[in-house]
């Protein structure tokens, strides 16, 4: 065997060697078992149990023990420190090769929703988006699922200082207009604008989550003319849906990717 170097810290490894023992095909596991897959007597392989069930990481259930949630914190600043956007590309590259239209990405920044991520529609003649382009928050589907995602105090306080303008005849001009928008994007948990920003043009989206905070909001942008709202709702939001799962679950990992359905 290899000789360590001499900082090497026996027991750590042994320990690691405890809650890598667990499995998905072996949840459970005795002491006798431990002992067994780990090289340690069962005294050793008791303490160490016992040890890791004292700071959390494992739980007794009669005889056997298994891992708690707390052992997904080991892992949890890695996934935490993988860049959104990046996490977000190969995700938003397959939607818009599924719809032909351009999807992107976008977080809350103060009053304005801002472009971290977008890929363009394979098509030719397509919404042409940048990244770090801003738009207000009210007036764009990712704005509205963004501001349902923050807490009511944060959003009473954007409410109060919103500053509306007529893009188009179709924009929203009020805070109880744009209230309604905001709970009902929550309530179904998408949202769709059509015509608010630019005539001609529809956006939809619906919110990534990391466990109950709201971190970035997944869009597509249509132009009105390629299909109805009924059609989007049916065959457009869903993937929207999927995909934005499939980017939480990356970003944030299976403790934190929280699937939410409207209404919850």
């Amino acid at each position: 065997m290899e000789e360590q170097p001499a900082y090497f810290v026996k027991s750590v490894e042994k320990a690691f060697d405890v809650l890598l023992a667990f499995s998905p095909e072996h949840p459970r596991l005795t002491v006798s078992q431990i002992a067994a897959r780990t090289d340690m007597t069962r005294a050793s392989a008791r303490r160490f149990l016992m040890t890791l069930a004292d700071l959390g990481y494992l739980r007794a259930e009669g005889a056997s023990f298994e891992l708690t949630a707390r052992s997904l914190d080991i892992g949890r600043s890695f996934l935490a420190g993988m860049a959104l956007p990046n996490v977000a590309e190969p995700h938003l590259k397959s939607l818009a090769e599924s719809l032909n239209e351009t999807t992107s990405l976008c977080i809350l920044d103060g009053a304005d929703v801002v472009y971290v991520a977008c890929v363009p529609s394979p098509r030719l003649l397509s919404v042409s988006i940048t990244v770090g382009t801003r738009f207000p928050a009210w007036a764009t589907s990712m704005g509205r699922v963004l501001l349902a995602g923050l807490p009511e105090k944060k959003l009473q306080m954007y409410l109060d200082s919103v500053h509306f303008q007529r893009f188009t005849g179709r924009s929203i001009g009020s805070r109880d207009e744009l209230r309604s928008e905001v709970d009902s994007a929550r309530t179904r948990g998408w949202s769709m604008v059509a015509e608010e920003l630019e005539d001609g043009l529809r956006g939809v989206a619906v919110p990534v989550w990391r466990g109950n905070e709201v971190v970035a909001a997944v869009n597509v942008s249509l132009q009105t003319h390629r299909a109805s709202a009924e059609t989007i709702e049916k065959t457009v939001i869903p993937l929207l849906q999927e995909t934005a799962a499939k980017i939480a679950l990356d970003y944030a990992g299976p403790h934190a990717a929280f699937a939410r359905v409207a209404g919850a």
